[in-house]
């Protein structure tokens, strides 16, 4: 399969409609803010958005049709094999007849897991002990640590944490977030109360390319990049929750670029700033000659 024939630049526009997004987890789980009081959502929620629906995607082709099409960090609501952690997912496949070479461990590793091959990874081994041998002189057998192993996977797609376009607000409710097992039930106890977040009406933008460079390196090809193109829309779909009920999240846009070569017409820099979003939702892009825009509406 031959990898990634044209760079290709992206941006993922949706509707935050009394729903927290992100919550912070330091911050009471309140959705995330920048200092200028713009909501974010962090690349990492998106990758693991991301990660979901690929599973739901591949779960439904046939066994014959799954090879290289496995996700290699899985959530745990949400995991579809026996693996315990990723250590014990690496080592199925990551064998220490494998491991002898790093570039044959980068190779089978991508071949093996479409998010590896898409965002990159580190797999990182720690050290063994080991007994050392007796030296010529007859001192005690002691441990000692062979030398542990990183490996480490750059992934040829890269996204950005969403902002909304205007400032944030941000609405709390007083909850009941506990029932008690003890008492009488005519007082609450202390513990038992919280306090839910959402954010009241926002648009976000999220941008993101794929670098045919780093694709060489991966493995990552056109028929991956069809994948992800084909998710985007509906990212939020089998994503919901107290903190994001149905509806809630609603994808409006996907801007998708495909220049017409591996280094692209334009910086994705200058893609990026082609378009312009507003708060109600409308789009625009302003024209960057030879090199037109998909738009593909949201799910």
């Amino acid at each position: 399969m031959t990898t990634l024939s044209n760079k290709i630049d992206f941006a993922i526009i949706f509707r935050v409609s009394k729903a927290n997004p992100n919550g912070d987890p330091l911050n009471g789980n309140r959705p995330r803010i920048d200092f200028a009081g713009h909501g974010e959502v962090t690349d990492v929620c998106l990758k693991r958005k991301i990660r979901d629906r690929l599973l739901d995607r591949f779960e439904a082709l046939e066994p014959a049709m799954q090879g290289g099409q496995k996700i290699f960090v899985q959530s745990d609501e949400r995991r579809v094999d026996e693996a315990k952690n990723l250590r014990m997912r690496a080592e199925t496949v990551l064998t220490p007849d494998v491991m002898k070479s790093r570039d044959c461990a980068v190779k089978v590793a991508c071949a093996e897991w479409f998010d590896v091959r898409a965002f990159g990874q580190v797999f990182p081994f720690k050290a063994k002990k080991g007994k050392k041998s007796k030296g010529d002189e007859g001192e005690a057998a002691s441990e000692q640590d062979s030398d542990g192993v990183s490996i480490p996977v750059r992934g040829p797609v890269t996204i950005q944490s969403a902002f909304s376009v205007d400032r944030i607000d941000i609405e709390s409710t007083q909850i009941v977030k506990s029932t008690s097992l003890e008492g009488d039930g005519e007082k609450r106890q202390s513990d038992q109360m919280g306090m839910k977040h959402r954010v009241h009406q926002a648009v976000y933008v999220a941008y993101g390319s794929i670098n045919p460079q780093l694709a060489e390196r991966t493995h990552f090809s056109d028929a991956d990049a069809e994948v992800l193109k084909a998710i985007f829309p509906k990212l939020f779909e089998n994503d919901t929750s107290s903190a994001r009920p149905d509806g809630s999240m609603a994808m409006l846009k996907v801007v998708w670029w495909r220049h017409n070569s591996k280094s692209g017409q334009y910086s994705s820099a200058k893609v990026h700033g082609s378009i312009n979003v507003q708060a109600n939702g409308s789009i625009s892009v302003n024209p960057l000659p030879g090199l037109e825009p998909e738009m593909i509406e949201g799910f």
